[in-house]
């Protein structure tokens, strides 16, 4: 295999996707008002190789849940930048700003916490960046929050009441059981601009403990716990979405626990997608159970194909030539699957991003998101590069799994990146998106529609995140495919009928 770089063809990237918001001519007149709050998901550059419609496929679950946390006498709005509606509001100007902070959008929060300051309005900062470098972002804000902000949220209001709010605040992860957690206020959101706001958590934690994972990071040490599942239904029927997403990190940490939901989820005839590992399949009627209770889809870190870089990252995972058998039995079961792959582990080498692809398309695996991967401050990876000096920079903004920063084995960093954009670019051709469609007909239409939108029509989302027409354009495709799932489970359970009389048996239906 030549080590040729691969130059994929230049995708243009809309100014909306790719510069935040102006923040030059802001002018307030009067105070701050008392009892106002503001909470505000920065803007943060997108991927030309990815979809911009992932990034409105759901609100922002840490903003909705502190919001469920605020206590009486307050006001709570909401705004996220990646809606393309603008810089958030100064009008009013809020008497407290919270703003969330991830890695790759620090240097816009931090602009923002300034630009609120400047104007009289109190800031708080928290999110997984601020529990990883709490003396980066400490200066940027009248109070930090690390750790689990729900259980601090309304102590930390009752201070700025009080006139002795702290400089930072940190919230231990058994402070406040799980279960006991408040639900998110979804009131505050613009449905109008999500293609669905059922964005659910019924998990916390993981049983894998990879070292490029943010779970990793020092200072995050979360238990791993799970809500009531009847709460979780219940929160579900609550929000009267026909589609949920479950943002657990894995929902398939505990088999019985997830067993137990798929059961209590059946009778709903909803539909929803979560992110599992792959040795949930060690147990295939718990896949048959979540294709029973509405799964249409899985996000799988299937990481690599080398048994090298599964052991160097400390994943425990079934072995690579174990994955075909394994994605057919979701398959089997009517469920997608969108594998993760991480690009750039110290086995990679130029020959393993064809061999990927191909093995992509083999499997028919509906979806594919690849990382380069991004060493995270304060995990054991980033420790490791640092102290092998293979790190290039910090600069955080390009820490978002689609630039190389660091020094590869087995490559260059462009070389690195060109693989990235090159195997984005086979996987979601015309000609592998055909390749990889289901066998069943109806449900190779739905993927078709869906993939087209999703993958290919990036252009077209600029115009329907602006206009707010995303929950428009997505919800008609949403409810065909409940409604087909919702066939096919019928069609499966009448093919397990036992015919009654044995004499004259009849087809089984479907087959």
């Amino acid at each position: 295999m030549s080590s040729t770089i691969p130059h994929p063809s230049p995708h243009r990237l809309p100014q909306p996707f790719r510069e935040p918001p102006a923040l030059s001519r802001v002018e307030v007149t009067g105070e701050p008002r008392p009892g106002l709050i503001l909470l505000v998901n920065p803007f943060y550059p997108k991927d030309p190789h990815g979809s911009f419609g992932k990034h409105v496929l759901t609100p922002s679950l840490a903003l909705t849940t502190l919001a469920g946390a605020t206590p009486p006498g307050w006001t709570v709005r909401y705004w996220d930048e990646n809606l393309l509606q603008g810089p958030p509001p100064f009008e009013p100007l809020p008497e407290l700003v919270g703003i969330t902070v991830h890695l790759t959008f620090a240097d816009r929060a931090y602009r923002l916490a300034r630009t609120f300051r400047a104007l009289g309005a109190r800031v708080v900062l928290g999110g997984l960046h601020v529990s990883a470098c709490p003396d980066e972002a400490a200066p940027h804000a009248d109070a930090i929050v690390t750790g689990d902000g729900v259980p601090v949220w309304p102590r930390l209001l009752a201070d700025l009441r009080a006139g002795r709010l702290e400089p930072r605040y940190h919230g231990d992860w058994r402070e406040l059981p799980y279960r006991d957690h408040p639900r998110p206020d979804r009131s505050i959101l613009p449905r109008s601009s999500f293609l669905t706001t059922s964005s659910v958590i019924a998990s916390r934690g993981c049983h894998n403990q990879c070292d490029f994972c943010c779970l990793a990071t020092e200072r995050l040490t979360t238990p791993y716990q799970t809500r009531p599942v009847a709460d979780v239904v219940a929160e579900i029927r609550a929000t009267g979405e026909p589609y949920s997403v479950f943002v657990d990190n894995n929902l398939g940490s505990r088999r019985d626990y997830l067993r137990s939901l798929c059961r209590a989820l059946e009778p709903l005839g909803h539909i929803w997608s979560a992110a599992v590992t792959l040795d949930v399949t060690d147990e295939p009627d718990l896949v048959r159970d979540m294709g029973r209770a509405g799964c249409t889809g899985v996000f799988v870190g299937f990481e690599t194909l080398s048994r090298v870089n599964l052991e160097a990252v400390s994943k425990r995972s079934p072995p690579p030539e174990e994955y075909t058998r394994r994605v057919r039995l979701f398959h089997d079961h009517g469920i997608q699957v969108n594998g993760s792959f991480v690009l750039g582990l110290d086995d990679d080498r130029p020959e393993s991003f064809p061999e990927l692809v191909g093995w992509i398309e083999a499997a028919r695996l509906e979806c594919a998101t690849f990382q380069i991967l991004t060493p995270y401050p304060g995990t054991p990876l980033f420790a490791r590069l640092e102290a092998e000096g293979r790190l290039l920079h910090r600069s955080w903004s390009l820490y978002d799994t689609a630039h190389c920063v660091f020094r590869p084995r087995h490559l260059a960093p462009e070389e690195l990146e060109g693989w990235y954009g090159w195997c984005y670019e086979r996987v979601f051709s015309p000609a592998s998106v055909w390749r990889r469609r289901p066998e069943s007909l109806p449900a190779a239409g739905a993927y078709l529609a869906m993939t087209l939108l999703y993958k290919r029509c990036n252009p077209l989302w600029s115009f329907l995140i602006r206009r707010r027409l995303v929950r428009a354009a997505w919800r008609p495709l949403v409810q065909l495919s409940r409604l087909r799932h919702l066939a096919g489970r019928r069609r499966h359970r009448q093919s397990l009928e036992v015919p009654r009389e044995a004499d004259s048996p009849a087809p089984a239906a479907g087959r």
